[in-house]
């Protein structure tokens, strides 16, 4: 049994079952609304959400609160609920809602529970690939059941590296000084439009290696143990340990995270 494992739910269910059915009640909303029009309001200059983003939000937070009163809850869309429980709710209703907004086939929603901001489980789930990505502390990660392993591509020279942007002008201008300092020293560039589907990708080794700089706990909630339950190590941008509050990760496995280490040393974006 690994440590720290979660109590039944009211209703008898372990929490990963809990978080499962969460993830797929907030997919199905956003899938069945994908095609229709939705109402999109600012929260910055590039940074949106839409009424399917809240809907979703309330429908997992009304479910998980139902199955976990004890529980504290940490979402995007919504104020964090504290409790005396060491454990809380992390929820992403609609990670990736610009390419959402835009038609864009690739986002995903996230539910994670953390204990004392260590996350104990944590799922992604990509409502339109109907693709699972679950993990629980010293069980291992998976997609749809199947065990996942981050990338054994050694050097950061055969390397396709995913990233994204954010919404911090002079961070996404930093990130795009570090790619142009490392073309073309690298395979090639994915800019995901979903951080944590982004981060998912690197458990399973579909990018080698995924960045970026500015992160909130309910993009990297369930991210964090993906890539670490798929033998990966996940830091941030100077090269410290990456956790819930860590604004900025570096994703892949311990050999290329050091090579990319090595060969960003001294780039601003490092900085």
């Amino acid at each position: 049994m690994p440590p720290h494992q979660p109590p039944a739910s009211r209703s008898g269910r372990p929490a990963l079952e809990v978080a499962l059915h969460a993830d797929h009640l907030a997919g199905r909303i956003i899938r069945d609304r994908f095609q229709t029009s939705k109402q999109v309001s600012y929260k910055g200059r590039a940074d949106i959400v839409t009424d399917v983003d809240l809907a979703a939000e309330k429908a997992v937070l009304e479910m998980l609160r139902e199955e976990y009163p004890e529980f504290g809850t940490l979402a995007e869309e919504s104020k964090p609920t504290e409790s005396l429980s060491p454990y809380t709710w992390v929820v992403d209703p609609l990670d990736g809602t610009r390419n959402y907004a835009n038609g864009i086939p690739h986002f995903c929603t996230v539910v994670a529970l953390v204990n004392e901001d260590e996350p104990v489980l944590g799922v992604t789930y990509d409502p339109i690939r109907e693709e699972l990505f679950s993990a629980e502390l010293g069980r291992g990660a998976f997609l749809n059941r199947v065990p996942l392993t981050v990338s054994g591509v050694k050097e950061l020279s055969q390397a396709l590296l995913g990233c994204d942007l954010g919404y911090v002008d002079e961070k996404a201008g930093l990130a795009i000084d570090l790619v142009r300092a490392l073309w073309p020293g690298i395979v090639s560039l994915r800019l995901m439009g979903s951080a944590a589907l982004g981060v998912a990708y690197a458990a399973a080794g579909r990018v080698d290696l995924y960045f970026h700089h500015s992160l909130s706990p309910w993009d990297i909630a369930a991210g964090l143990l993906l890539v670490r339950e798929a033998g990966g190590t996940v830091v941030d941008r100077q090269g410290q340990r990456a956790g819930l509050w860590t604004p900025s990760v570096i994703a892949s496995s311990q050999q290329l995270v050091d090579g990319f280490l090595q060969a960003t040393e001294g780039l601003a974006w490092r900085g």
